[in-house]
Formats: C-alpha cells, sequence, structure tokens
C-alpha cells in the first residue's frame, strides 16, 4: 500500500521560513506529478506548486517568487521550501502524487494526511 506523509508544518511569523517534506513509501516503481495543495479555513483546496518527473515546476500566483517545489526521485520524496511566509500563507498543505505502484498507476493519484501551517502577523 503506497502512503504519502508530509513533516515540516508548523508555526512562523510573517516574513519568517518553513520546509515541507513529503515522503511516499510502499513498493513504487515510478512516480510522475508531484504536487503541493492547501486548503484553508472555508476555502477550496488550491493547488501551490508542483512538479514533473524531468523537473519543471508550476507555481500559483500567489507564491511565485517566495515557494520553491524541489523532489528527490530516487526517495522519492517532494518538498516545499516556503520563504517570505505571510498570514495568508496559513493553511493546511497536503502533497499529492501520481505514482506506480503494485497495482499500476492511480488515475486520481495518492494524498497525503496534510501539515499545518500557521503563519502570524
Amino acid at each position: 500500500q503506497v502512503q504519502l506523509v508530509e513533516s515540516g508544518g508548523g508555526l512562523v511569523q510573517a516574513g519568517g521560513s518553513l520546509r515541507l517534506s513529503c515522503a511516499a513509501s510502499g513498493t513504487i516503481f515510478r512516480t510522475s506529478v508531484m504536487e503541493w495543495y492547501r486548503q484553508a479555513p472555508g476555502k477550496q483546496r488550491e493547488l501551490v506548486a508542483a512538479i514533473s518527473s524531468d523537473g519543471s515546476t508550476n507555481y500559483a500566483e500567489s507564491v511565485k517568487g517566495r515557494f520553491t517545489i524541489s523532489r528527490d526521485n530516487a526517495k522519492p520524496t517532494v518538498y516545499l521550501q516556503m520563504n517570505s511566509l505571510k498570514p495568508e500563507d496559513t493553511a493546511v498543505y497536503y502533497c499529492h502524487a501520481y505514482l506506480k505502484s503494485l497495482a499500476g498507476w492511480s488515475t486520481t493519484g495518492s494524498w497525503g494526511q496534510g501539515t499545518q501551517v500557521t503563519v502570524s502577523s
């Protein structure tokens, strides 16, 4: 069974930094796109950043220049370096990945359990 486990969330003051990690475990043969989403209270879940297997990246406009997504295909793990954090970045952050396991490729991908990021003003 494939699992995604996030870590690195916490409480930080505005202007500070955090680094999130999401490690995939289980029998995994390949990984495709890996992503970070976030969901603030009362709001819909939104895509924050995505990285393909060849390293190309996409970012939400609200985080461009402040957040950096990266990955280690050998582990496999995806990271989100968050700098110059703002109170509006407060949310639960989820990783999402398309993985090939013993069951083949999942059409919907796999989700982590989420990690809370709180930015105080």
